[in-house]
């Protein structure tokens, strides 16, 4: 096995709140900050993306940068090794219950915007879904790894997953059985794999040449390819190209596509610190979570709706990156940081020594190597 890649000892949801975390490498928190910038964008714009044809195009060539690209990072920062009490107290503060509080949140700003008010418990609002993933992602990768063939037997699953009518939004089940060969994918980057990709010279053509496509593909054919495609979260349609018995080759392809273009865009991103953008994208958890709330009264209240001169969309843009700069600074991080990061010692009973055992990680999963030099 190749040796693994650099990354800090916190995971992918856990931000620094304020100053420089020197353990942090900054070529996560580089594409952290990339890929958070273009969700913010497509969120800002989705209520008009379907009239303007170079919104539309922009979301299909970006699409791969976004969503997958989170989640292959959370894989990266991801822990294979047995579930502790330790480790689930983790999840539970690093995931459960920011999940919860921001989907309050949530229910309450769409009450104070005169909606009726709803507790989301299995089906989370929005962005959410993410995070329920994330949990069970985390608690299937300790069994995903010990798999004979673990790549190919999650794709098996998030191909024929399609066919089956239980598995929808409740739960977030079907993207979380659908993205979970990318997620397992992060995990093997972490832990060295391909590191040959993110070295070598011939790669950045490559690289170089993978984004280029993208952005061709998305603006000659952005109106072709679907939107269910790439969401992959409801089963296979008889209206499918391919019809319903091959519906299946078209998620395989976007899979492919989706792990290549984050392969391609990992190799493009640079590997040292860069002024602002890396102490922001070190917020990128953060940024994630805000933002919908941020977003949400300004659509409802009509202001996007009115954007539709160029001047107007590019303004909107530009908005929404200023936007992700203020959502990922370190001042905001720290103000929110009982929400994203909640304290848990109201519901745990203290911890006396000798009270619980060591968690010891595998020994066919290396472990997580120390900070490298930010060159």
């Amino acid at each position: 096995m190749d040796k693994p890649l650099p990354r800090p000892a916190t995971a992918v949801s856990t931000d620094r709140a304020g100053g420089t975390d020197r353990a942090r490498n900054p070529w996560w928190d580089n594409t952290r900050f990339l890929s958070a910038t273009l969700i913010v964008i497509l969120h800002t714009v989705g209520s008009i993306m379907a009239r303007e044809d170079v919104l539309h195009s922009f979301h299909i060539a970006s699409w791969a940068f976004r969503v997958p690209a989170f989640v292959m990072l959370a894989g990266v920062f991801s822990n294979a090794g047995p579930l502790g009490p330790r480790s689930l107290r983790t999840l539970l503060q690093s995931i459960v219950l920011p999940a919860l509080a921001f989907s309050l949140l949530y229910s309450l700003e769409k009450y104070w915007l005169g909606n009726e008010f709803v507790v989301y418990v299995v089906q989370l609002p929005w962005t959410l879904w993410f995070l329920m993933s994330l949990f069970f992602w985390r608690l299937l990768l300790p069994l995903v790894v010990q798999l004979r063939h673990p790549l190919l037997v999650t794709t098996v699953i998030a191909l024929a997953v399609g066919y089956i009518e239980e598995f929808g939004l409740e739960f977030s089940a079907s993207r979380t059985l659908v993205y979970l060969p990318l997620f397992y994918l992060g995990w093997r980057i972490g832990q060295g794999f391909l590191n040959s990709w993110f070295t070598s010279r011939w790669s950045l053509f490559v690289a170089v040449a993978g984004v280029l496509a993208s952005c061709v593909v998305g603006w000659l054919w952005h109106r072709d390819i679907k939107g269910n495609w790439l969401s992959m979260r409801h089963p296979y349609s008889v209206g499918d190209p391919l019809s319903l018995e091959w519906a299946w080759i078209i998620r395989l392809l976007v899979l492919a596509s989706a792990a290549a273009l984050v392969l391609c865009l990992l190799r493009l991103v640079p590997r040292r610190r860069l002024p602002l953008i890396t102490t922001l994208g070190a917020g990128g958890f953060t940024i994630y979570l805000l933002h919908p709330l941020v977003i949400l009264p300004i659509r409802e209240q009509g202001w996007i709706s009115r954007v539709n001169t160029p001047a107007e969309i590019a303004g909107l843009v530009l908005c929404a990156i200023l936007l992700t700069m203020v959502l990922g600074s370190p001042p905001v991080r720290h103000l929110v940081r009982p929400l994203t990061r909640p304290s848990t010692g109201w519901l745990f009973a203290p911890t006396t020594p000798g009270s619980q055992q060591p968690e010891r990680t595998p020994a066919h999963v290396p472990p997580v190597p120390g900070p490298a030099p930010t060159s």
